[in-house]
């Protein structure tokens, strides 16, 4: 495939048009980074929940069994600490759920923010730029076979648009027919240059 057009001024714009592309390709991947980041930020909150649930469940945890050691009331007053440590293993999940969503929302938000440009710009520049490289790469694979200018004239009347053709002759098709040699170089070239072409002399 042939990327860039051998004309300078086409050249030129399409050089300009992939560096644009390609910056607005990493603008909104930047940005999608950026939210990313901003919205899973709030995943400190859920952060400190699971850190304090897990912190109290150990510290009540650890005074209910140093409690149950103390004869005779050991075994009642371990309770309440049982309970309030099953507490602190209620908050830290909780706190891991809070990072969890956060995070879920974070990754989807973000990348639904950068997908749908992308897309679109995909779909508005990188589809023609590869039907234009295809092109244009099959039309120089055939010139240098040493297909005849008669063939490309041929593909210029089927291809290109009526008002096109008639500034090159008011009917091109009947001079084409009679095998006129300036028309059919003027076909020629008219079709390799809306595919990027150049036509070497000989």
């Amino acid at each position: 495939m042939t990327w860039y057009s051998d004309f300078g001024p086409r050249r030129t714009r399409q050089i300009i048009g992939d560096v644009i592309a390609l910056g607005l390709i990493a603008g909104w991947v930047w940005l999608g980074l950026a939210v990313y980041t901003l919205i899973a930020g709030l995943a400190t909150f859920g952060r400190q929940m699971e850190e304090a649930g897990r912190g109290f469940s150990a510290t009540m945890t650890e005074a209910g069994t140093t409690l149950g050691r103390v004869p005779l009331i050991g075994g009642g007053i371990k309770a309440p600490f049982a309970s309030a440590s099953s507490a602190g293993v209620s908050l830290e999940a909780a706190g891991q759920s809070q990072q969890v969503a956060v995070n879920q929302f974070a990754l989807g938000l973000g990348i639904g923010i950068a997908a749908l440009p992308i897309i679109m710009i995909l779909l508005l520049w990188l589809l023609p730029r590869i039907r234009f490289a295809r092109k244009s790469g099959q039309l120089k694979a055939a010139v240098r076979a040493g297909v005849g200018v008669d063939l490309l004239a041929l593909r210029a009347l089927a291809t290109q648009k009526v008002s096109t053709l008639s500034t090159i002759d008011p009917d091109a098709m009947a001079a084409w027919r009679r095998g006129d040699p300036g028309v059919m170089r003027a076909l020629a070239q008219l079709e390799l240059k809306s595919s990027g072409v150049r036509l070497r002399e000989r």
